[in-house]
């Protein structure tokens, strides 16, 4: 199925104004109005900490019929209301999509304190559900250069993308190893470190009901002024809503 034949679907893009968080509200809402809304999705904007910090009003309500959730939110600790509709969401085989700061959406920085009688955090996330780990990123050897994966030329979630095109500006987010069922679809490589080369864009299959994942640690605002990392993030809005 090609970008062009992507169902309309309901949308829930959850993100969050934050200084670390590479411009991710205005990011995702001009993403939103050129990319996805074109297509015929309707989508809908979930800006956390309004009023407050961890608090994303009108979450719950909007995951009910929701066909997506994206997610591109860097360390919160939403309501557990909140936190249980995106369980539910997941538990139910609905799909997710990660940007760049899912990798750590809900894990609180080393010793800080979390009311968890208000609050939920979700540590696993990133393993259970994303299927990669969070063990830090790589900055000496920016812009790292982009291939595809061994075995994903030809994937349609690749359709339209040339890897050669892309150059990560931002850190390369260490990853590996990644869930068995993990499928790689591009790796990024460091110019001048020791790192080994990093998957950073695959896709895997959460819980008993197979809920479709897509995640991408692009997403930094460089990253979206190129046309070919837009459209991995489109083939992936396509693929996590294909029936």
């Amino acid at each position: 199925m090609t970008a062009a034949a992507s169902p309309a679907a309901n949308i829930v893009i959850m993100t969050v104004e934050d200084s670390n968080n590479y411009d991710a509200v205005n990011s995702m809402r001009d993403f939103a109005e050129k990319e996805l809304r074109p297509l015929g999705h309707q989508v809908t904007l979930v800006e956390g900490d309004q009023p407050k910090p961890n608090h994303f009003g009108g979450l719950v309500e909007a995951l009910k019929k929701a066909d997506l959730l994206v997610v591109f939110v860097r360390r919160r600790f939403p309501a557990k209301e909140e936190m249980a509709a995106i369980r539910a969401h997941l538990n139910a085989g609905k799909p997710l999509l990660g940007i760049r700061t899912a990798n750590h959406a809900f894990i609180p920085k080393p010793n800080e304190t979390v009311d968890v009688s208000e609050l939920a955090t979700w540590p696993e996330f990133t393993h259970e559900v994303l299927g990669g780990e969070n063990t830090g990123y790589e900055t000496k050897g920016m812009p790292y250069s982009v291939t595809v994966a061994e075995g994903a030329a030809g994937s349609p979630l690749l359709e339209g993308v040339n890897a050669a095109n892309i150059r990560g500006h931002q850190s390369l987010y260490k990853v590996l190893p990644l869930a068995d069922d993990a499928v790689p679809l591009l790796v990024g490589e460091a110019q001048v470190d020791a790192t080994p080369p990093q998957p950073i864009a695959w896709t895997r299959n959460y819980g008993a009901n197979h809920a479709r994942i897509f995640y991408t640690s692009l997403g930094a605002p460089d990253d979206m002024k190129i046309a070919d990392v837009r459209r991995l993030l489109v083939n992936g809005v396509t693929w996590t809503v294909a029936e």
